[in-house]
């Protein structure tokens, strides 16, 4: 699922424009995508690559891109126009790209939890990007996470406790174009830039896959879309932090308050 070592699949197919005899574990996380991206109207959209490459060319000479370079690299986004089967992947536009790292860390979670617990470990945190456990620190204590504040390297801006869900958080601040951290790595599809109201997303999933594909949806969708969505399911919970810092959760949020 790598977009950069060259054994991955998915770096072959952007390089090659089609990729013959896809592994099975690369069409379930397609397909789950495909889902995601019908599900959030398009605001999850794995052929947003052409935009990364745009971003971190114009790093390199020091700027940001130009409008017409992000007007070029947005023709390119549209996860329609990715031809998937069992036998094959093609794209249907030469220069097209795509990154499966809104899903690949919790997909990646999710599998190795099972091994875990095909194994008969009852008691693990997994950390592989996004976060799982089994079980409990100690038998007085649930495993815990902080939140990181946007904004404060070394702060918390809230804990969770791990309930057997999965945790994925995605934020403006790991990689980005600009100091002010307003051009980062997740675009919105249809705009070409980076969403402007969050400064991060946490989510609260039964699967990692799940939790880690909202995290990056809800980022370009906003707060309000966000929490509309959030509230059609009975297992997910969400923590919103917005640019200027103010916090917003869902009623179920499993904040840890110890």
């Amino acid at each position: 699922l790598s977009v950069y070592q060259e054994r991955s699949q998915v770096f072959q197919l952007n390089r090659d424009g089609v990729l013959e005899s896809p592994d099975p574990h690369l069409l379930r996380v397609l397909e789950f995508s495909r889902q995601l991206s019908i599900l959030t109207a398009g605001a999850f959209d794995i052929t947003v690559q052409p935009l990364w490459q745009a971003y971190t060319r114009a790093q390199t000479q020091g700027r940001l891109p130009v409008t017409d370079e992000i007007a070029a690299a947005k023709a390119l986004v549209n996860w329609r126009r990715v031809e998937v089967c069992p036998q094959h992947l093609r794209f249907q536009a030469t220069g097209m790209g795509l990154t499966l790292n809104g899903v690949a860390q919790g997909y990646a979670v999710d599998l190795a939890l099972k091994v875990l617990l095909s194994h008969g470990v009852q008691h693990a945190l997994l950390d592989t990007g996004e976060f799982g456990s089994v079980g409990r620190k100690s038998p007085s204590q649930l495993w815990v996470l902080g939140i990181g504040a946007p904004r404060q390297h070394d702060a918390l801006a809230a804990k969770v406790a791990m309930d057997g869900r999965k945790v994925a958080t995605s934020g403006d601040y790991e990689t980005f174009f600009s100091p002010d951290f307003v051009h980062h790595h997740i675009f919105d599809p249809t705009t070409g830039v980076s969403p402007p109201e969050l400064a991060s997303v946490t989510v609260v999933a039964p699967t990692g896959i799940l939790a880690d594909g909202l995290s990056t949806a809800f980022m370009v969708m906003g707060a309000d879309k966000a929490l509309a969505l959030t509230a059609k399911w009975n297992d997910v919970d969400i923590l919103l932090i917005h640019k200027n810092g103010a916090i917003i959760k869902s009623p179920n949020f499993p904040e840890w308050r110890a």
